[in-house]
């Protein structure tokens, strides 16, 4: 089982690539392909075809996958920053070792 230091519903900045600085909140994670599809970060045009759902068809607009390591996590100030986790209460949590403070 693979383990990831960002979440679903995390707000992340893209590191590297053609959308380098890009900012946006995590919607899926593709665990088996290592990669995170951000909100409004890389959008394709999908050409649909007609079929009972979508009788019209035409073209959308979707976000596709980044690999997650041209992703990093952002403080509450918009900074980017490493995830740590440590143990409190008896509890596993994460956070920020830019800030010390828990995510």
């Amino acid at each position: 089982m693979k383990k990831f230091k960002v979440k679903v519903g995390d707000n992340v900045q893209v590191t590297s690539g053609e959308h380098r600085g890009k900012q946006g909140k995590i919607q899926k994670i593709l665990k088996d392909k290592d990669r995170v599809i951000v909100e409004g970060v890389k959008l394709v045009k999908k050409h649909m075809k007609p079929s009972a759902t979508n009788p019209q068809g035409g073209v959308k607009e979707m976000e596709a996958p980044i690999h997650i390591s041209n992703v990093s996590l952002l403080t509450k100030d918009g900074e980017t920053t490493k995830v740590g986790f440590r143990v409190e209460d008896r509890k596993k949590v994460r956070y920020s070792k830019k800030t010390n403070e828990v995510i």
